[in-house]
């Protein structure tokens, strides 16, 4: 959600986002949480595994296609990850349908976890996903359901911008009343 807030905001603001990789998976490995989580994270480090071999392939800016493909599949379309949802989004952004070899392999596993961890030593350790780094501040968030679009989108970021550059400023938060809306 706040990736496509994110992007909202770009039309009516001067930023352009760079994507990098963060995984809850490997955010939430070594914690105690319950074990229907923990099944749904198991799920999840097939794509973010692709996506990291993606990026050491063709560089980062694959990174904001293909996250846009997987996520339409996932959270649009509301499919099972499987390797043929990872092979269409391969597919969709011009890359080879092969990287999703990475799927059942740890080989780029150091670098999911470096690219990660450099999200955290931005940000903190008590957080988690998404970070975003502007202009020397970084933080975590916002998460916000349903993104906003248009100019709400710009006041938005002129807001979330103005409060965590603000020394001393360090947390904003409520329970969620509803789950997410991708509408």
């Amino acid at each position: 959600m706040t990736s496509r807030w994110l992007l909202e905001a770009a039309e009516v603001r001067n930023l352009a986002p760079r994507f990098h990789v963060m995984s809850l998976a490997v955010l939430n490995e070594d914690k105690d949480i319950p074990q229907e989580y923990r099944d749904m994270l198991a799920n999840a480090w097939g794509p973010v595994r692709t996506c990291i071999a993606a990026a050491a392939k063709a560089g980062d800016e694959v990174l904001l296609p293909l996250y846009t493909a997987l996520g339409n599949r996932i959270h649009l379309e509301g499919r099972p990850i499987d390797r043929a949802l990872v092979e269409e989004a391969l597919a969709e952004v011009g890359l080879p349908v092969d990287l999703a070899d990475a799927m059942d392999s740890d080989e780029h596993d150091e670098a999911l976890r470096a690219s990660h961890q450099r999200a955290l030593d931005l940000v903190g350790q008590e957080v988690g996903t998404p970070v975003i780094h502007v202009d020397g501040v970084a933080f975590f968030g916002p998460v916000v359901t349903p993104a906003p679009k248009g100019e709400d989108a710009g006041r938005l970021w002129d807001g979330v911008v103005l409060v965590a550059s603000t020394p001393g400023f360090y947390e904003l938060k409520r329970s969620r009343t509803k789950g997410p809306d991708f509408s």
